[in-house]
């Protein structure tokens, strides 16, 4: 059964990679799934949420990051390091059918950190500040959608390294929203 499911993301991989391809998507995709192009992104909406809600967005914007930093850890620190699943571009019966866009890197590739991270971020902003700006919870989700098939596309990651890393994210997002609107609900409970 696993090596079933092992050969059949090895031929998702290379349907992703591979065959479906384009030349303006192969310019874009190495940019879009890269951290640092979202930097004024994420700088953007910390200036919103400062200017929003003031001290409140202090503390939301700090929650972001715990639960950014909680699915980080979780993919790179523990998952990453128990289950040493070489990446496309390291495996050797992978590498050579393989569309590299981008530099491999060095670690292993299950699961995904940038799905992690960016599925933990989109969750948790669709999840709290999504319930006063309902129209940006889908575009949340498909931008880190996109970001994770990006990882595939660029020939670092297979589909369920990005699937479970996904999953990582929105996880840790759930239980860190409920966390936070609780700490919300109380707050409000004792200030009023």
């Amino acid at each position: 059964m696993l090596n079933e499911l092992i050969h059949l993301d090895h031929q998702l991989f290379h349907l992703i990679n591979g065959e479906w391809h384009h030349p303006w998507i192969d310019a874009i995709m190495p940019l879009w799934r890269d951290k640092k192009t979202w930097i004024p992104f994420y700088a953007l909406m910390a200036a919103f949420l400062f200017y929003k809600y003031q001290w409140k967005g202090v503390v939301l914007v700090a929650a972001v990051g715990l639960t950014v930093g909680l699915a980080d850890i979780m993919s790179s620190k523990v998952l990453k390091k128990n289950v040493e699943r070489l990446r496309p571009c390291q495996n050797t019966e992978v590498r050579a059918e393989a569309r590299l866009l981008v530099g491999c890197g060095h670690s292993y590739s299950f699961t995904s950190s940038h799905a992690a991270n960016h599925f933990a971020l989109a969750t948790f902003l669709a999840l709290t500040l999504g319930r006063a700006y309902r129209r940006m919870r889908l575009p949340l989700l498909l931008w880190a959608a996109s970001i994770a098939y990006g990882q595939v596309y660029v020939g670092v990651h297979y589909p369920l390294d990005v699937l479970f890393g996904a999953l990582t994210g929105i996880l840790i997002a759930y239980i860190m929203a409920k966390v936070y609107l609780r700490w919300d609900a109380v707050r409000i409970a004792f200030s009023g």
